[in-house]
């Protein structure tokens, strides 16, 4: 049996908040600015005016500008680690009622960090091999439980996929074209009206017909 973890003492606790409050205010003026000017022309000082910090402080949390880019791509890997599985698992058994948890967290993820996201497209090929290969990593790592999640609906008869694997990935994407292409979607739709609509397209594609009545309130956006 493994000892129990003492906690923090407040003050410990505190500093711990400050400073993955202060880490998350860098990474978010880091991608807003690498989004708007690519990270080749973004400096120390100027990712300091934008966060409205001195540069001695970016410098307590990392170590340069690659350093800041691979931290600022990971940070959306991290949050699909921690918020899809617990999607996951507040929306019970079922594999169909799990599936939409799952790509409502994805989606909600990468809202909440469009600037990032975009980066990920456009500047990972900045960084050196070890940084990619950790990115390619964690992508697998974090599609997983949706993956299981797809499979277990075909194990059940509930969906139809002849490559789980696929269908997952096409959810993925679905879920970052929304940082992709927000300026062309916001004028339409809001979050939630996003997520309904691609993904009752997806089961719409995916659901086993003796089934589909079951999910009808997903299936129509």
């Amino acid at each position: 049996m493994s000892e129990p973890v003492a906690p923090l003492h407040p003050q410990d606790a505190a500093r711990q908040t400050l400073a993955t409050q202060r880490s998350r205010q860098l990474l978010d003026a880091a991608a807003r600015l690498m989004e708007r000017e690519g990270s080749e022309a973004v400096s120390m000082q100027a990712l300091a005016a934008e966060a409205g910090v001195s540069v001695g402080l970016i410098y307590r949390y990392f170590g340069g500008k690659d350093e800041v880019l691979l931290a600022v791509i990971t940070q959306v890997l991290d949050a699909f680690a921690t918020e899809v599985p617990a999607a996951i698992d507040g929306a019970g058994d079922d594999p169909v009622r799990r599936l939409a948890a799952a790509f409502g967290a994805y989606c909600r993820v990468i809202d909440e960090h469009r600037h990032a996201a975009v980066l990920t497209y456009r500047e990972s090929k900045s960084l050196d091999a070890a940084g990619r290969e950790r990115i390619k990593q964690l992508e697998v790592d974090t599609s997983q439980p949706l993956r299981e999640t797809i499979r277990a609906g075909v194990a059940a008869g509930l969906l139809v996929a002849d490559d789980p694997d696929l269908v997952a990935y096409n959810l993925l994407l679905l879920a970052h074209s929304w940082a992709l292409k927000h300026w062309y979607f916001e004028r339409t739709m809001d979050l939630d009206t996003y997520i309904r609509a691609q993904l009752a397209l997806t089961l719409r594609a995916t659901l086993a017909t003796d089934h589909a009545a079951a999910y009808s309130d997903l299936v129509e956006p």
